[in-house]
C-alpha cells in the first residue's frame, strides 16, 4: 500500500467523520495538526500528502523525494506552491463543490440572526423581560424583513448561485457581478458592474475567489459607495477585505454591520483589529464545516486516492 500522511486531519473530523475508507486504501498516518517545523519530518516517507491548510512550500517539496501527489482537503489551494509541485512532477488535486449547502446556510444564519436577534430574545426572556410586559408581545429593536431588499452577490460561482436561489425564494431582489453572465444567467438575477453592486445592495455577500483582482475589493473607496444601512457578509476569503478600512467604516457608521466568517489571519491574534469594533460579528471560519459537507469532502478525498491508484488524476490544478 502507498504511504501517505494526513497532516491536519482534525480540520476535517473530530471523531464525527470516519477515516476508515482512507485506512483501507493507504498505509496512512493521521496527525491532528502539523506545525511548519514538523511538515518535512512527518512527510519524509510519504508518496501522498493530504492536507487542508498545512503549507507545502517549495522548500518542503524539494526536501521530499518520495512525494508524488498532494491532495488538498479543501477547494482553495493557495497553501501549496503549485509551481514548485509542477516543476517537480508532483500532481496536486483539490476537492470541489462539497461545501456549497453548508456555506449558503451559514450566510443566512448570519443575516437572519442579525436581523431577528433570536439569541438576544432568548436571553431577555430568561431574564424575565417578557413576563414583565403588559402586552402579549415583546421586542426592543426594530426587526427588518429581507423581503423586497436587494442582495448583491460578488462572485457568482456555485456558491453565489445557490445564495441567489435562496434569496429569490425569500423575496429579495438579486444583483450580481460575474465574468460569465451569459453562461450563468439565472431568472430573477440582474448582472451589474461593481459600482452598481456597491451602491444598490442592502446586503452584500462575498463569494469570489481571492486573487490579484479581488484582493481587498472591500476598501475605503468601495465602502464609501455603500448605503449607510448596508450589511456586509463575508464567508469567502479574509483577503477580500481591507480590515482597517472596514473597521473605520463601521466605527464611523459608513455601513450598518459586517458579518464575517473569515479573516486575513486565521486564527487571528488576540486583540485583532475587528474583534472589538461595533457592529462587527465574527464566526470562526465554520461556514463550510457542517457534518454533511465534511463527509462529502472525505468522499472527494477517497475518490482522488482511488483515481490516483488507477493512474488518473482528478481535479488536477497543476495541469
Amino acid at each position: 500500500m502507498k504511504k501517505a500522511v494526513f497532516l491536519d486531519s482534525a480540520s476535517v473530523s473530530k471523531g464525527d467523520v470516519s477515516f476508515a475508507a482512507l485506512d483501507n486504501l493507504l498505509d496512512i498516518t493521521f496527525f491532528d495538526f502539523t506545525g511548519t517545523e514538523l511538515t518535512i519530518p512527518r512527510s519524509q516517507e510519504a508518496e501522498i500528502i493530504i492536507c487542508n491548510k498545512t503549507v507545502i512550500s517549495k522548500d518542503v517539496i524539494e526536501a521530499l523525494p518520495n512525494l508524488k501527489y498532494i491532495i488538498v482537503a479543501a477547494t482553495g489551494y493557495n497553501n501549496i506552491d503549485v509551481d514548485a509541485a509542477r516543476e517537480a512532477g508532483i500532481h496536486v488535486s483539490n476537492i470541489r463543490g462539497y461545501s456549497t449547502s453548508s456555506v449558503v446556510q451559514h450566510v443566512y444564519a448570519l443575516l437572519l440572526g442579525f436581523l431577528n436577534k433570536p439569541n438576544h430574545y432568548v436571553m431577555r426572556n430568561k431574564a424575565g423581560a417578557w413576563s414583565a410586559q403588559e402586552m402579549f408581545s415583546f421586542w426592543d429593536h426594530s426587526i427588518e424583513e429581507v423581503n423586497g431588499k436587494t442582495i448583491g452577490i460578488f462572485g457568482f460561482g456555485n456558491i453565489g448561485q445557490a445564495v441567489a436561489k435562496v434569496a429569490l425564494a425569500l423575496g429579495m431582489n438579486v444583483i450580481a457581478t460575474h465574468k460569465h453572465p451569459e453562461r450563468d444567467s439565472m431568472e430573477g438575477v440582474s448582472f451589474v458592474n461593481s459600482e452598481t453592486l456597491f451602491t444598490e445592495s442592502d446586503f452584500l455577500t462575498l463569494h469570489a475567489p481571492l486573487n490579484e483582482q479581488t484582493q481587498e475589493i472591500i476598501n475605503k473607496n468601495n465602502l464609501s459607495l455603500m448605503k449607510s444601512s448596508a450589511i456586509l457578509i463575508n464567508t469567502g476569503r479574509g483577503g477580500l477585505i481591507n480590515e482597517k478600512d472596514l473597521a473605520d467604516a463601521l466605527e464611523n457608521d459608513v455601513i450598518q454591520a459586517a458579518l464575517l466568517d473569515v479573516l486575513c489571519q486565521e486564527p487571528p491574534e488576540s486583540g485583532h483589529t475587528l474583534e472589538q469594533v461595533k457592529s462587527c460579528y465574527i464566526t470562526p471560519h465554520q461556514a463550510w464545516a457542517s457534518k454533511q459537507a465534511r463527509e462529502r469532502l472525505m468522499n472527494g478525498i477517497v475518490d482522488c486516492v482511488k483515481s490516483y491508484q488507477a493512474g488518473n488524476i482528478l481535479n488536477d490544478v497543476t495541469s
